[in-house]
């Protein structure tokens, strides 16, 4: 089977699916439907999407599973949510990710007086 196309190549609009097939009973459904909010996303939104609800929504994992950065998964997140219709984020992150220093501790990469230090602000030098 080929992959979900939800933009039409040429135009960018969104596409409708016109037919329903059960291969395995034969029913047939012939009509005009939404793909939903799945037709707002690009097949690589549906992808980091489909590989973040795996992770159960830790984007800290998903990071290191696509061998990014977490801010850039995190932007990537930002940008589904813009697609999906939902407010952009007023306000700026600030520089500490408590839940991503919650995260390492938990994975052991990081003691308690480096998530200590790094929860208060200061540098994250030699903590890798």
């Amino acid at each position: 089977m080929h992959r979900l196309i939800t933009r039409d190549p040429v135009s960018g609009g969104e596409l409708i699916v016109t037919r329903l097939e059960c291969p395995e009973s034969g029913v047939v459904i012939e009509g005009r439907f939404s793909l939903g909010w799945i037709g707002r996303l690009t097949p690589e939104q549906l992808d980091f999407v489909e590989r973040l609800v795996k992770n159960r929504g830790n984007i800290q994992k998903l990071a290191s599973e696509l061998d990014i950065a977490y801010n850039t998964a995190r932007n990537r997140l930002d940008e589904i949510v813009t697609a999906l219709g939902g407010p952009p984020e007023s306000e700026p992150r600030p520089s500490i990710d408590r839940r991503a220093i919650l995260d390492r501790l938990a994975a052991r990469e990081i003691t308690v007086e480096e998530a200590m230090r790094l929860l208060r602000g200061q540098s994250d030098a030699g903590s890798r």
